[in-house]
């Protein structure tokens, strides 16, 4: 996949979607190492303050599409396809579970833009709208076992008691894995794991 991205011509864009836990972060890292001038846009920056999603009676489904400012992601993405020379973008910190505001910056370049996040290819709007942005769009596809069995590692590091692991699996994380899983457009690449 490497090779394909780079040699995609001139700055290009690339979608790299899929459920929870299927191992986006992981593989942008990577693939940022590997890749000269690549730089990362993570989705999850974009994520709804608290405060917002409680006002709208949306916390417990923190995660799901509407939790998400995706005006903002297309406007950042405007920005750096106009080839501004730096733009500012937030970044989700897990540990506080809060968007940290301008927490990175992408300067003007020539190397590849890796944008992850879940919904990049969910074929409704508002999300279809990010389709025009993307010169490569990827699906990373991983058996819904595998993905409950990584979401739960992942919260047991966060601390939380069984019944919130169990509430964030069953009720949040699977079914938008699913909901991704069946309603993201054909992407040009799909990678199997797990």
């Amino acid at each position: 996949m490497t090779a394909r991205i780079a040699a995609l011509p001139g700055r290009a864009f690339v979608a790299i979607a899929g459920a929870p836990g299927s191992g986006k972060s992981t593989l942008v890292e990577t693939l940022a190492q590997d890749l000269p001038g690549a730089m990362i846009l993570p989705m999850d920056g974009f994520h709804y303050d608290d405060a917002v999603l409680r006002a709208r009676d949306r916390l417990p489904f923190k995660g799901a599409p509407d939790s998400f400012d995706v005006g903002g992601l297309r406007s950042v993405l405007e920005r750096l396809r106009g080839g501004e020379a730096k733009v500012a973008v937030p970044v989700f910190d897990r540990d506080l579970e809060i968007s940290r505001g301008s927490a990175r910056i992408i300067p003007a370049g020539d190397g590849p833009i890796l944008v992850e996040g879940n919904y990049l290819l969910l074929d409704e709007a508002p999300w279809s709208a990010l389709d025009p942005f993307f010169d490569l769009t990827v699906m990373i596809d991983v058996p819904e076992a595998e993905l409950r069995r990584r979401l739960t590692a992942r919260w047991e590091h966060y601390q939380l008691i069984p019944d919130q692991i169990a509430r964030k699996l069953d009720v949040v994380d699977l079914p938008n894995g699913r909901r991704i899983r069946e309603g993201s457009r054909a992407p040009d690449l799909v990678l199997r794991q797990g």
